[in-house]
């Protein structure tokens, strides 16, 4: 899980640093908290969760491992799309906003759930 969970981070980061090259290019910086959220939540979290599954196997093999993965990769993308939308302009978004958000929140709680439960300083032999 931990790779899985290092490779899509560097996808969130290409799409962030696409993004930040786009408002600079343009001049316009309207679109910054999807910037700002897609580095921080997808990139950097999903990175530093990644080195931790990879460091501490029991907790990347957990079922509280996969139950992060998928609600962390679910929640942002559709929090991300909503908040887009609604920077362009388009009415409606908050609770497609709000569902991506309360997922994810889901996700990372379950990420504390597992640290706190699995990952131990090795056994010395």
């Amino acid at each position: 899980m931990g790779i899985r969970l290092i490779k899509i981070s560097v996808v969130y980061f290409v799409i962030g640093v696409l993004l930040g090259m786009y408002m600079s290019m343009s001049h316009s910086y309207t679109y910054t908290g999807v910037h700002v959220h897609i580095n921080l939540l997808g990139w950097v979290s999903l990175a530093v969760s990644g080195l931790i599954y990879h460091l501490f196997p029991k907790a990347g093999e957990s079922t509280l491992g996969k139950i992060h993965f998928w609600l962390h990769n679910i929640g942002v993308p559709i929090m991300m799309i909503g908040l887009f939308l609604l920077l362009s302009e388009v009415s409606g978004m908050e609770p497609v906003i709000a569902v991506g958000g309360v997922i994810t929140v889901l996700g990372v709680i379950f990420l504390a759930l597992n640290v706190f439960q699995n990952v131990r300083p090795a056994i010395k032999k």
